[in-house]
């Protein structure tokens, strides 16, 4: 596994290089930082051998790189955050610590390229990205906050509002071969493991609608479609409040 970020070129950088970036007087990480990572990565790959697997990758630029890789027959697999998928650095602009992540949130056209390489298969499976955070070091200013967002709850909401309920499914649980997780069968005589949703309805995500205990989420306030209520794990059945 390789993030695919280098350092010395992302330096102090806080959020994606772009107008967005400068309009608000932000240090920006360029594109660059993550596709010349990801190039160097995929040429000791061709020259190695072997398998590489690079998580949350943020720019049309890396889908390009991956996608040539895989038409090479190398063995490389990839992942997105949901909220790559969802937001754009746009929503930057009242300096709200929840959107700040890392890799940043990207343009317009980057997310569209994340959809588009998800959708044919260059991109292989989503993250929620969760990281919980405490709250003071969210209510600090944007150069000093810490990365990250909680996206657990979040995640089926968010994505079938895009996808659909269909390929929702399949980009959460497309990860299980590649990291050598058994997949969950219904089968008599096996343990059952299933999950409760309800792929209709439309509701918007609250702060009070959150379990987990850290709250600092970027998609309070955002409308959700669909909504997960409880699993099923062995004998116990767990179901949200």
């Amino acid at each position: 596994l390789s993030f695919p970020m280098d350092a010395s070129i992302a330096a102090t950088g806080t959020v994606n290089e772009g107008n967005t970036s400068t309009s608000l007087g932000l240090k920006g990480i360029p594109a660059l930082a993550e596709e010349i990572q990801i190039a160097r990565d995929l040429y000791i790959l061709e020259y190695t051998g072997g398998k590489l697997h690079i998580p949350t990758i943020s720019t049309s630029g890396a889908v390009a790189l991956i996608a040539e890789a895989k038409k090479k027959g190398l063995d490389v697999t990839c992942s997105v955050a949901i909220h790559n998928l969802y937001h754009t650095d746009e929503v930057l602009h009242d300096f709200d610590t929840h959107f700040k992540v890392m890799p940043p949130l990207r343009t317009s056209k980057d997310r569209e390229a994340l959809r588009k390489g998800l959708r044919t298969g260059v991109i292989d499976m989503v993250t929620s990205d969760h990281i919980p955070i405490d709250i003071e070091e969210k209510r600090v200013e944007f150069d000093r906050a810490a990365y990250g967002s909680i996206g657990l709850e979040s995640s089926f909401g968010t994505l079938n509002s895009i996808f659909g309920p269909d390929k929702t499914v399949d980009f959460l649980t497309s990860g299980h071969e590649r990291f050598g997780l058994d997949s969950p069968v219904i089968k008599e005589g096996e343990p059952v493991s299933l999950s409760l949703f309800n792929p209709e309805g439309d509701y918007v995500i609250t702060r009070e609608s959150l379990e987990s205990t850290s709250k600092n989420s970027m998609y309070i306030g955002r409308k959700a479609k669909g909504r997960v209520y409880g699993s099923v794990t062995g004998p116990q059945v767990f179901l949200k409040k």
